[in-house]
């Protein structure tokens, strides 16, 4: 934050401080939208008509059929902080292009504005609208104003002075021009850490799966090593594009989670627009990339897409349903890898796929439900589960874990598996290994030492790598 320069506000004159991007590190328009998305994606399409009638009308809508939770929204703390003593020696009003009912619920839980200009449904609220707006309220007398963007601009070169929020270079330079900055606060740094954070880079490893057909099909030829490669790329693009989607619509339970409250855009070091605008450009180039594999690979990753989707938008919030779609969204990635490189997929393999990642799913609800437990809360914020079931989600996910390895047993002594391998033998090293790397994730879950998610704990972990690598090794010396 810089230091003031000199300034008293003691003359009362008043100062209008903008919500989205400057009060709050969020935008009520967007978190408004996606709240109705996942309230009731059909409403969705009723948008465009709104927005056709104003912007005013499409917030209005949005605010008239959805509930921000106003008590979890990430505040630019400093800067709140900077507004409180502020409010002790001069009138502080919120000036936002926001719809009157989310910003005076906002107001309301802060308690020291001294009034709310917001949009009303008719009018929107922004650029030289506010600025009339706040010469009515000041009685064209000098005034102060706190905001963030190019459309503020306007505004600061008719304020006494001007307070900068996280700007952007390019609005700080404007506005160093037309006003006299008072001060700039500065609580977002933006990283690439951050938006490697947000796009869950580490999560790409679960595209790994897709070279699994490779590995059981004994196809090690450069063309298929090179066509599991950039379905990988495919895969990543679009698994990251629905972990942003997932963000934004979770961001009210993100938001009371005790770590996943830390996520980029629900503890707001992302802006929720560049969110948007990352999501439909990594969703389409993944779409192209696999369109230009083969139209087979593509429908697969449709699928993908659209079970993602489904668990976002509605069964993330069913018992059992839940975990049963994340298991089924690993097995998808195994399919995605046969249909990649064109060979057929053995029913041993899927079987076994079924049981271990119904396994990993039931782990990562396992983990979630001890943190809760740890924070003395008793049942998951957008989950139907309560901290009273980790004993029941816990011994499913061990029977699920040890059918697998049985499964894995009785493909060793199959036909199948005999004539697969020239060592088929060596194959039997392979059940012991699985036994131990299942037992201990599930022992790491009951001691609260799992993350929340099984894979990221694996990457993690060393004896788990020795466990991949050894498995690895295994099968292709029994080749």
């Amino acid at each position: 934050m810089s230091e003031p320069q000199g300034h008293s506000a003691s003359d009362n004159v008043p100062l209008f401080v903008d919500l989205d991007g400057t009060l709050i590190k969020s935008d009520l328009l967007v978190e408004s939208t996606f709240a109705l998305i996942k309230q009731s994606p059909t409403a969705f399409l009723s948008m465009p008509g709104w927005l056709i009638q104003g912007k005013a009308r499409l917030k209005r809508e949005l605010a008239q059929r959805t509930t921000i939770d106003v008590t979890g929204l990430p505040l630019q703390e400093s800067f709140v902080a900077y507004l409180r003593e502020q409010a002790r020696v001069r009138p502080v009003y919120l000036a936002t292009a926001s719809d009157i009912i989310h910003a005076q619920r906002v107001a309301d839980h802060l308690g020291f504005f001294a009034g709310v200009l917001a949009s009303n449904g008719a009018n929107n609220l922004k650029g030289n609208n506010k600025l009339q707006e706040i010469l009515k309220v000041s009685n064209g007398g000098p005034f102060d104003y706190a905001a963030d963007a190019v459309a503020d601009l306007p505004i600061w070169a008719k304020a006494r002075r001007a307070i900068l929020v996280n700007p952007a270079v390019g609005v700080r330079r404007a506005a160093s021009k037309i006003a006299s900055v008072e001060h700039v606060f500065n609580d977002r740094p933006v990283t690439w850490r951050t938006w490697m954070r947000a796009l869950r880079v580490h999560q790409w490893a679960k595209n790994s799966l897709l070279a699994v057909p490779l590995l059981t099909a004994h196809l090690f030829t450069p063309a298929a090593v090179a066509t599991t490669l950039i379905a990988f790329a495919a895969f990543g693009l679009v698994a990251s594009a629905t972990y942003l989607l997932n963000d934004l619509l979770d961001l009210a339970a993100d938001r009371h989670h005790p770590r996943k409250r830390l996520r980029p855009f629900a503890a707001g070091n992302l802006t929720l627009p560049a969110g948007v605008l990352a999501l439909i450009v990594f969703l389409a180039g993944g779409l192209a990339l696999a369109a230009a594999l083969s139209s087979q690979f593509l429908l697969v990753l449709l699928v993908y897409l659209g079970l993602t989707l489904a668990y976002s938008l509605c069964f993330k919030t069913y018992m059992l349903l839940d975990v049963l779609l994340l298991a089924a969204l690993y097995t998808v990635r195994i399919i995605a890898g046969a249909s990649a490189i064109q060979v057929p997929l053995s029913s041993w393999l899927l079987a076994f796929s079924m049981f271990l990642f119904l396994s990993l799913a039931l782990v990562k609800r396992s983990a979630e439900l001890l943190s809760l437990k740890q924070v003395a809360r008793d049942a998951a914020t957008g989950r139907d589960y309560q901290v009273t079931d980790y004993g029941m989600l816990s011994a499913m996910g061990i029977a699920a874990g040890y059918v697998a390895v049985l499964v894995l047993a009785l493909f060793v002594d199959s036909t199948a598996g005999q004539g697969h391998y020239m060592h088929p033998r060596l194959l039997w090293l392979l059940c012991p290994a699985m036994l131990y790397w299942i037992s201990r994730v599930w022992m790491k879950t009951a001691r609260g030492e799992m993350h929340d998610d099984p894979i990221v704990f694996s990457l993690r972990d060393r004896a788990s790598w020795l466990v991949f690598v050894s498995m690895i090794l295994t099968m292709l010396i029994a080749i």
